[in-house]
């Protein structure tokens, strides 16, 4: 049995460290552009995300508190829902909704990459290079070095504070607040707000907020687990809120609004050489691009053993190769590895085929947000789980068992509806639908094969490991 290390504290900056990532740096923009530059309106999408997080972290927590299954949302459904879900939900993350993340994150370094060896021009292209020679360095260091891995990512997790704590600070500081302000008044708000475009701005909010289902996975590293990962998973939401908005209105009130919408992903940049000077801005950058690499190697980290983690179970075809474990690289399922790489190459060269199509139907989208989005309503399958384990008796709190997964319903809700106002959805939604019902089809097919496992099943190959 895994001990329980961490205590309350260390919970909470740990899934911190997961939720804050890349996307604040380059998407501030977008939701600005989504919210017409009504900055106030920004800061409520902002705030209306983070409620949805907060209660669906609260929720799947009673689902985590419950198992000691690895394998976080595959093992919920397993568990909660039933195989066939849990085979779908699986196939989701592994085959798309991760390697898309993990493709676009990278591409996102290849910008700020960019400006910090001085290219002042804007290239599709170069990014994506550069992404995938990112995705490649960690796929490899990742595969060859667990311990490099980790350590990268710890390290990361502090580095990544930095620019933003600074921006938000001395942008609020030294910048003009007052227009930011202004648009909290009456007519302003309601002529941002009766456009419903405005919803849109959640595919970006989404993104920005993206990890926290992962943090429900260390729910038992952490002593007194059902009392403390509650606490973390709403407070840690809380700390990435003030965080992201303290940075929203830093970058907002130095630059202005329609500054930050005309410089787009070089916003942190021009406002770090006003702040700081070249060389300053040049430190700031390297956070940034620390920052970003963090959150590749941290999605490379987990993407790398999902389809390991299906293999176990029989849930995906040539399992017996996907569960092969290399013993001279300390047990990596070096097969499992080859393959979720190869998927983030191809999703990185499909990035770059939407990103340059000038197809009106994908143009300004990346390859990440309607996965996401659509994640949202996976969610609500977990959040009935809970509500049947409270009509059970099995959760004796009201407010866990029936408020808060019905709170976290109607924020996925409305994360959801980002996606469903872009002229994309209907292509993405039917690309999320095909890869759903081809794992339902497998599973139909191969029901018989897979394997349900119970915690000390998983226990016991953890511990012979």
């Amino acid at each position: 049995m895994q001990s329980r290390n961490y205590g309350l504290v260390t919970a909470i900056t740990m899934i911190t460290g997961i939720v804050i990532g890349s996307g604040i740096f380059f998407k501030a923009d977008n939701i600005l552009e989504y919210a017409n530059g009504n900055v106030f309106l920004g800061v409520i999408i902002f705030v209306v995300a983070a409620i949805a997080v907060v209660f669906g972290a609260l929720t799947i927590s009673q689902l985590a508190i419950r198992t000691d299954k690895p394998g976080g949302l595959v093992s919920y459904a397993e568990d909660f829902v039933g195989t066939g879900a849990a085979t779908m939900f699986g196939w989701f993350e592994t085959f798309l909704y991760l390697p898309t993340l993990d493709a676009l994150v990278a591409w996102a370094s290849g910008i700020y990459i960019s400006q910090l060896f001085g290219f002042q021009d804007f290239s599709v292209g170069r990014n994506t290079i550069i992404g995938l020679i990112v995705v490649t360095v960690f796929y490899l260091m990742n595969a060859l070095s667990a311990k490099a891995g980790g350590f990268f990512q710890n390290a990361s997790m502090f580095i990544k504070l930095i620019p933003l704590i600074l921006i938000a600070v001395l942008g609020l500081v030294f910048g003009n607040p007052g227009p930011v302000l202004s648009g909290a008044s009456g007519d302003a708000f309601r002529e941002s707000a009766k456009n419903l475009a405005w919803l849109g701005a959640f595919g970006p909010i989404a993104f920005s907020y993206d990890g926290w289902i992962v943090s429900t996975s260390i729910c038992h590293e952490i002593k007194n687990s059902k009392r403390n990962l509650p606490l973390a998973l709403t407070f840690a939401p809380i700390a990435v809120l003030i965080i992201y908005v303290a940075y929203f209105l830093g970058l907002t009130s130095y630059l202005g609004a329609d500054q930050v919408l005309a410089l787009g992903d070089d916003s942190v940049f021009n406002a770090a050489v006003s702040l700081f000077g070249q060389f300053g801005a040049k430190l700031i950058l390297v956070a940034v691009v620390i920052s970003i690499l963090g959150t590749v190697n941290g999605v490379s980290l987990g993407l790398i053993r999902l389809p390991y983690s299906l293999a176990l179970r029989n849930m995906m075809p040539l399992s017996e190769s996907f569960k092969k474990e290399n013993e001279k690289l300390g047990g990596m399922p070096v097969n499992s590895a080859f393959l979720v790489y190869g998927l983030t190459v191809f999703y990185s060269i499909v990035n770059y085929l939407i990103m340059t199509s000038g197809n009106e139907f994908v143009a300004g989208l990346d390859i990440s947000e309607i996965a996401i989005c659509v994640l949202y309503l996976i969610y609500i399958a977990l959040y009935v789980a809970v509500i049947k384990l409270a009509k059970k008796g099995e959760i004796k709190n009201k407010f866990l068992g029936y408020v808060a997964p019905v709170l976290a319903t109607i924020g996925s809700l409305i994360i959801f509806s980002g996606s469903v106002v872009k002229l994309s959805f209907a292509v993405y939604a039917a690309v999320c639908l095909t890869f759903l019902g081809i794992a339902y089809a497998y599973y139909k097919k191969h029901k018989e094969e897979i394997v349900v496992k119970t915690d000390e099943d998983f226990h016991a190959e953890i511990d012979k490991a």
